[in-house]
């Protein structure tokens, strides 16, 4: 496990972060908890005493990374960006869950099932939490809907997320 200080950042509004809260994590650090390794990976931990799990650290050159902290973390938090931050981390290698309502779907779409099955492991990932951090029935059910469309043509969840937004 490593444990430092650090301060929040905000990316400004150039490139596809645009807007994202973050903390950078050096790439000293980084290789104590996974030497050798350049690409994104999960950690769990705590950030000050908020506890994360499955939370993706991503390269950003260099050897360093970051790790977004998403609307959940920072209300967890209660920080936003210029404040100090305690991180204390290390790998998760743990199973993430996929969402037993989406793959029950899947089920009745054969084809979007064996696309699914396809997909990088980290995709399958992603759609999946994306659909558990639903806050409601109706959210839940249109994330499901989108994602199983999506997984139908072909997409990624990026593809499908860049869709969204496009429309």
């Amino acid at each position: 496990m490593i444990s430092f200080n650090t301060v929040i950042k905000k990316f400004s509004k150039k490139g596809e972060k645009t807007g994202w809260t973050y903390v950078e994590i050096p790439v000293e650090e980084a290789q104590k908890i996974y030497p050798g390794n350049k690409k994104s990976f999960r950690v769990k931990g705590y950030l000050d005493d908020f506890k994360i799990t499955q939370t993706a650290l991503i390269p950003m050159g260099k050897g360093n990374f970051i790790l977004p902290l998403n609307k959940e973390i920072r209300k967890g938090i209660n920080k936003k960006e210029g404040d100090e931050l305690k991180i204390r981390i290390e790998t998760d290698k743990s199973e993430v869950e996929i969402s037993s309502d989406l793959l029950d779907c899947l089920a009745d779409e054969p084809q979007a099932l064996a696309n699914f099955n396809k997909l990088a492991h980290h995709h399958r990932n992603y759609f999946s939490k994306w659909i558990l951090s639903a806050k409601t029935f109706e959210t839940k059910s249109k994330r499901i809907a989108l994602a199983v469309n999506a997984i139908l043509n072909h997409k990624d969840y990026g593809q499908m997320i860049r869709d969204q937004k496009n429309k």
